[in-house]
């Protein structure tokens, strides 16, 4: 049997129209960064990223209509202003691609993984090589540059240890134990994470046009920044360093280079997938203080795109997703 003639999977469809839809949204920010961008360097990875895209595209559209299902219309180049004046310097456009390119890298390997036709799954296997190469070149080039935040060093115990008792989960009324490195691992990437959401949200709110988006983007930044705060007091308390912070990176232009929809969307975006890192921190932890923190930080995403939500639905920006055949409406209208 010829497995790569069967039709789609819902989980397949799904990942195709993720793909499309934000690959589109981050391709259109590529291309302005691109048209913005004066060192040579970096404009280069950039154009092998919006090339590297150009070629991805027209594969999920060839799976995507030979199903016969439309194509999403994502964005496009009516989503940005090429003439808009610089809103980002050439290291935060930089430091975009390569936090982005950590998105694209988790992205296709849950696509890879829901996916059983063998042509789809060695399409997402190229996407995943495309993912890394610009992984490397972005680190490299942050390194070249003394841009990269790398994260806090240990020095190595002269013994393996096991834990001795019940106080290891302490921190809240017990005193409490050095954080671990598997718990620094997620506070660093939440961190970052969060700065970048920041970082845009202040851009965006800068130059968006409708008042409403202008209310969710300054509440979206507070909120990021409060993240942000929580789990620096945590490393700060065990007297580990913080990542950077990006703000001094974004110009005082308030031209807007993306539609109002492109910009909500992206922070949606960004909020919505920091929900999977900080489910993983939450995973990860094992002191009773940053678990704590971990429910806060969740609990208050979820308020966060809920008004996210609205706002997007309000407008007509949200694109809706392919649904599964609505059998009592098939029935009542036959």
């Amino acid at each position: 049997m010829n497995y790569d003639n069967i039709k789609l999977t819902s989980s397949e469809i799904g990942t195709l129209w993720t793909e499309y839809v934000n690959g589109t949204m981050t391709d259109c920010v590529n291309r302005y960064m691109y048209s913005i961008i004066e060192d040579r360097s970096i404009k280069k990875v950039f154009e092998d990223a919006i090339n590297t895209f150009a070629k991805q595209k027209e594969q999920i559209i060839d799976f995507i209509v030979k199903d016969g299902f439309p194509v999403p219309l994502g964005f496009t180049d009516s989503d940005f202003n090429m003439k808009a004046p610089r809103l980002f310097s050439d290291i935060f456009c930089l430091q975009y691609l390569h936090v982005m390119t950590l998105h694209g890298l988790i992205g296709h390997s849950t696509s890879l993984s829901a996916s059983t036709r063998k042509d789809l799954r060695h399409m997402y296997d190229s996407f995943d090589s495309d993912a890394k190469r610009m992984f490397h070149q972005t680190i490299e080039l942050l390194l070249n540059k003394g841009k990269f935040s790398r994260d806090p060093f240990f020095y190595p115990e002269d013994n393996v240890e096991f834990v001795g008792d019940k106080n290891f989960i302490g921190g809240l009324l017990t005193t409490k134990r050095p954080l671990s490195a598997p718990e620094i691992v997620n506070i660093s990437f939440n961190i970052k994470k969060n700065i970048m959401a920041k970082s845009l949200s202040i851009a965006f709110a800068q130059v968006v046009q409708s008042k409403e988006a202008r209310i969710f983007l300054e509440d979206s930044q507070d909120t990021a920044n409060n993240q942000i705060q929580m789990l620096n007091k945590i490393l700060n308390n065990d007297n580990l360093p913080s990542p950077p912070s990006f703000e001094t990176e974004i110009t005082t232009s308030q031209v807007a280079p993306f539609s109002d929809k492109l910009m909500m969307y992206h922070i949606g975006f960004l909020f919505q997938v920091g929900q999977v890192y900080h489910g993983a921190g939450l995973a990860s932890a094992m002191r009773t203080d940053l678990v704590m923190t971990y429910e806060k930080i969740i609990l208050k995403n979820i308020t966060v795109v809920k008004n996210w939500f609205d706002v997007m639905v309000k407008n007509k920006w949200l694109e809706q997703p392919p649904l599964a055949p609505n059998r009592k409406e098939i029935n009542t209208n036959k």
